[in-house]
């Protein structure tokens, strides 16, 4: 069982402790309920949701464990880039599907995340999800307060996400911001296009170097998190991704280079500013 602590400052004297879950701790209603009965204590006494606190008293959260279902443990190497008690973040292969999924028979990092905390009990809770064929650093966080804590982080805007990619041809910018709201080509689509009634979405980028065979590495960084924003977006410009099937050409036997080579945000707990960086296959290409 995990726990987290907090001392009750001055100016939150009184406070019921529910709203000190709430707004202090960061928990979400889910968690809420999940410990509200025998979960919480104020100064190692256990508390109804009827509690108030009172400066310097120490609230502890006891966490249940839990277990993911039906994500089998696979052994398999990992590149972990960072690890801590709350969380872990590793460099996936391109390749290799983050999460389990209907029709999928490749083996995953959720299975292999299992197998390496076995035998504890674990729950799988990717903070952020790479597509197959993307690299890079998937973010996993090891307890339910940590992930909703990094999830808020997320949607408040406060992770930075760097790519490096291999585009076909060389833009006539060397660096620049596409601004340009994306859509699903169609209600049932995988496919995203460029339209004016999608979502805004923006990407940054700035050519590396050209490389020898025409195409260009490039480092991209999102502004936002819409799917496939990258693709979408360089394809949009006139430079897709070499390789990608679905927004370029298809190269027979090849995938496109896509990979997630650093991540900036705050620690769920310090809310220190942490930096990862990752190394891409392709980073040394000439």
């Amino acid at each position: 069982m995990k726990k987290i602590t907090a001392t009750v400052r001055s100016e939150l004297d009184g406070v019921g402790i529910l709203s000190f879950l709430k707004n202090e701790l960061r928990l979400s209603v889910t968690l809420v309920k999940k410990v509200k009965y025998g979960g919480v204590f104020i100064n190692g006494t256990n508390v109804h949701m009827r509690a108030s606190v009172h400066t310097d008293d120490v609230v502890e959260v006891h966490l249940p464990d839990e277990q993911s279902e039906a994500i089998a443990p696979i052994k398999m190497p990992l590149d972990i880039v960072y690890e801590d008690e709350y969380m872990i973040a590793i460099n996936k292969p391109s390749g290799m599907p983050t999460h389990p999924s209907k029709g999928n028979s490749l083996p995953t990092l959720a299975e292999g995340v299992m197998a390496y905390f076995a035998p504890k009990s674990f729950v799988f809770r990717s903070v952020n999800r790479l597509d197959r064929d993307t690299g890079g650093i998937v973010l996993i966080a090891k307890d339910a307060i940590s992930a909703a804590r990094l999830s808020d982080g997320m949607k408040r805007g406060e992770f930075k996400k760097t790519y490096l990619a291999i585009v076909d041809g060389t833009p006539s910018e060397s660096h620049a911001v596409i601004d340009a709201p994306i859509e699903r080509e169609a209600p049932d689509s995988i496919k995203r296009i460029v339209r004016s009634d999608g979502k805004r979405a923006v990407t940054e980028y700035t050519v590396i170097r050209a490389l020898k065979d025409g195409s260009s590495l490039c480092e991209i960084t999102l502004h936002t998190g819409r799917t496939h924003q990258i693709r979408v977006h360089m394809a949009h410009i006139g430079h897709p991704l070499v390789a990608d099937f679905l927004y370029g050409e298809r190269i027979e036997g090849q995938t496109y280079k896509l990979h997630a080579r650093s991540l900036s945000f705050n620690h769920p707990i310090t809310d220190e500013r942490i930096t990862l960086v990752s190394r891409a296959e392709f980073e040394s290409y000439e």
